[in-house]
């Protein structure tokens, strides 16, 4: 199953054309996406396709999902939150089973502590042969008891357009990954990440 993941990021990145543009290029079988906005809402009328968006509490953008097959209504995941003064809005994860693989859709807090706890909190909600796909926003390794680390190994996110860090990732429990590739950036700051996934 050929899965992409990108942050399109929300102001001035990839706009829903830049969306169409690659699935014309690379043709998935599922499309996740971080930052999606309202007016990526329009990708079918280009691509045709199914598509679901879930809007992140408090913002205008959110977690998207496309693909040329019928998808199953999504389930939205509330992550944990910080107590500091000043916090961010709370996070969700977009949770989709196709077949026998359920997927997470996932961008985390940059808080590293928080961004950890937030993964604990989505693996826990998995069931069996699982993958979750994402803007991290981790820096350094990220275990899970049960998972690989199946993602691309090249930086995948510019900071401030000077430093290369890996952001997007992809962590799997119970599948095989045939092929993981960072994609050429286009307008986002952050590469698509590609992965060919398959039961193991």
């Amino acid at each position: 199953m050929k899965v992409i993941s990108w942050n399109l990021l929300h102001m001035g990145g990839a706009a829903v054309q830049d969306v169409a543009a690659l699935i014309e290029w690379q043709k998935p079988d599922l499309l996740l996406m971080q930052e999606a906005t309202e007016a990526i809402e329009s990708l079918p009328k280009l691509v045709a396709g199914h598509f679901h968006r879930e809007p992140l509490p408090g913002r205008k953008y959110g977690l998207a999902a496309w693909s040329p097959h019928r998808l199953p209504t999504p389930r939205t995941l509330s992550l944990p939150v910080s107590t500091m003064p000043g916090r961010r809005p709370p996070r969700v994860a977009q949770v989709l089973r196709i077949g026998e693989i359920t997927f997470a859709n996932v961008h985390l807090s940059h808080g590293q502590l928080l961004n950890r706890l937030q993964l604990m909190r989505v693996a826990r909600s998995l069931e069996g042969p699982a993958a979750v796909i994402g803007d991290y926003n981790a820096v350094g390794p990220t275990a899970l008891p049960g998972f690989r680390d199946v993602g691309p190994r090249q930086p995948t996110h510019v900071a401030q357009n000077m430093l290369g860090v890996r952001l997007d990732r992809c962590l799997v429990r119970g599948l095989r990954c045939a092929d993981a590739k960072a994609l050429t950036r286009g307008p986002s700051d952050h590469c698509p990440i590609l992965l060919d996934l398959h039961a193991a």
